[in-house]
């Protein structure tokens, strides 16, 4: 019985371990944009993080970009512009085959359906956990039938 919990506390610990790290400060230089990307950002931890925008923009509900290639393992923070509520939700049958269980939404609706974002400027990320190559296309539940989707492709 000992020695199970001595391995228990040292797998704990080791566990704990890893999970740390050196945190970066703010007096640290931004990465540069990956190229063709506005407003990517490359971490160690994770791929780039790139920016896309909600918003309603005379009467037309969209992303923006609406279009915009990423990397398997990059964030993408969706920014609650203008015209909310807005969610990012993606289509099972318009994704690569075994996809759905690389992609992270926050506090999910539905499978694959990110929450509502309600407040101005909030952000809802998206994370892909080493997605496989393809096309992923999706939509905002709320303004779906007024055109609002989306796409990106994964290389």
């Amino acid at each position: 019985m000992k020695m199970r919990m001595t391995s228990l506390v040292a797998g704990l610990a080791m566990v704990l371990a890893a999970c740390g790290g050196e945190k970066k400060t703010s007096d640290q230089p931004a990465a540069a944009p990956e190229a063709g990307a506005p407003g990517a950002t490359p971490t160690a931890a994770q791929g780039a993080t790139h920016d896309v925008d909600m918003v309603l923009e005379g009467g037309n509900y969209k992303y923006v970009p609406n279009e915009i290639t990423v990397g398997p393992n990059d964030l993408l923070r969706y920014h609650n512009k203008s015209g909310g509520p807005h969610n990012v939700a993606f289509w099972e049958d318009s994704i690569p085959k075994g996809a759905a269980s690389h992609i992270t939404v926050p506090d999910p609706m539905a499978p694959l359906s990110s929450k509502l974002a309600v407040a101005p400027d909030e952000i809802i990320e998206v994370k892909l956990n080493d997605a496989p190559a393809g096309v992923y296309k999706y939509h905002c539940t709320p303004h779906l039938a007024l055109g609002m989707v989306a796409k990106l492709e994964v290389k």
